[in-house]
Formats: C-alpha cells, structure tokens, sequence
C-alpha cells in the first residue's frame, strides 16, 4: 500500500464533515446523515449478494440497537436535524461502520449472482456512473465489484438532487439495461444504499485505498475490475497507489 498521504493538501473540491455545521438525519434499515456539500462514501449491492441468514442476522443487530437507543425499529424518512456533537450521531455512526465492516467482509466472499463480473455488464455500471458527472454530482472514484459497488461522490445540487435520490436514479437507468441484456425482470438492486460523509483529508485517503484494494481483498485479479479514481485527482497524487488509476 502507498504511503499514507495525510501530509497532501486535498483536492480544491474535497470538503469533509465540518463539526460546526448541522446535520440531517433520518433511518430506513439503515442510518443516513446529510450535510450539504459533504463528500460522501457509498456502497450499493446486488438484491442477491446476502442470503436470508445473513439478512436475518442484520436485521437482529438492528432491532437490538434502536432498542437500546429508544427508538422504533420500523423505517421511516422523517428528518431530524441534530448537531454533530450529539452523543446519538456518534453511537449511530459506530454501529453504521459496524455493520458495513459484516456487510463487506461477506460480500467479498462472493455470493449471489455476481452478474458484474461479466464486462459487459460491468459497463453498464460505469456508464451509468459517469453520466450525471459534473451536472448533478462530482464523481471522484469507484470500483465495480461482482456484486456491489463503492464509490465516492459529491451532490452539487444537493437541495434539488439529494444523494438518495442520485443513487436512485443511477440504480434505476443501470438495472434496467442489465436486465434487458439478461433477458429477465426484477429487482437487480438492493433498495437502499449504505453512505457515510467523509470526515476528513484522512478519512478521505483511507475511502480510497479501501476502494482500489477491494479486488485484492476479495482475491480477484485486480486488471479484471472496473476501478476509476478522477485524473485530476490522480494528477495531485490521490489515486490508488498503482498503475491502474486512470
């Protein structure tokens, strides 16, 4: 892995989580903060990378958790504002890395489908991704996993095109072509994403090596994976560490 970069300035784009500046907050199955002009890490699925076991088992973390939180364990998308200092956004952020880390150490094990192997499908995706960039979003780096997706972004509008609704959007154009290329009909996506702002320059850093390294991890030959980081931040030094970054 390349030496940690903490001591580069970040891209002029990056803006990190700012501790002074209130949050949204709302929860489906899982929490989602908001703060306008946030980068954030984000993680989507295909509908058949968990079997039910371990559906089941998240489901049970999370009922035990909003119970310890006194909070309903039915979704909602009523938004609270809060501020950052709020004990509850710090418990709610470590039970959220908490479930990812279960959530991504299972989907790289492979299961399900895994239709995004196949390139042609996995294209679909990546076009799919840099459709919108620099009009509605800055896309800054992604990886196309056989059954899911990490990337990073930043809504530029977000007040007319929130973050839930660009994932939406991108889930929807993606799985309808990926359907139509496999003859079939469904629900290719997991409903509901997993994001995280990024808190800083670091954290940033940490998001993308996380990202380029998935193939690696998940013991794929990492040529055979749609990986993409943004040339302009590749020209400051923030790509993946290797020669596959642009």
């Amino acid at each position: 892995m390349a030496t940690q970069s903490f001591n580069r300035d970040p891209p002029a784009s990056f803006r990190g989580f700012h501790d002074d500046l209130p949050i949204t907050f709302y929860h489906r199955n899982l929490p989602h903060w908001r703060q306008d002009g946030a980068h954030y890490f984000v993680t989507f699925r295909l509908a058949d990378s968990l079997p039910q076991s371990k559906l089941n088992e998240l489901k049970s973390l999370r009922r035990a958790f909003f119970a310890s939180m006194g909070i309903a364990g039915r979704r909602t998308d009523r938004r609270s504002v809060l501020l950052p200092t709020d004990e509850a956004t710090k418990k709610w952020e470590e039970f959220t890395r908490q479930q990812m880390q279960r959530v991504e150490k299972w989907l790289d094990q492979g299961m399900g489908s895994c239709v995004l192997k196949r390139p042609e499908l996995s294209s679909i995706v990546t076009d799919a991704l840099h459709h919108f960039d620099n009009d509605r979003y800055e896309l800054c780096c992604y990886v196309v996993m056989p059954n899911h997706v990490h990337l990073i972004l930043k809504p530029l509008q977000p007040d007319v095109h929130p973050l839930e609704k660009l994932l939406q959007s991108r889930k929807r154009q993606s799985a309808y072509q990926i359907n139509l290329a496999l003859h079939q009909t469904g629900q290719l996506w997991q409903e509901e994403s997993f994001d995280r702002i990024i808190r800083d320059p670091d954290h940033l850093y940490q998001c993308i090596e996380y990202i380029g390294d998935n193939p690696r991890r998940a013991g794929l030959d990492v040529s055979s994976i749609p990986r993409w980081v943004r040339p302009e931040w590749v020209r400051l030094g923030w790509g993946f560490g290797d020669a596959l970054t642009g």
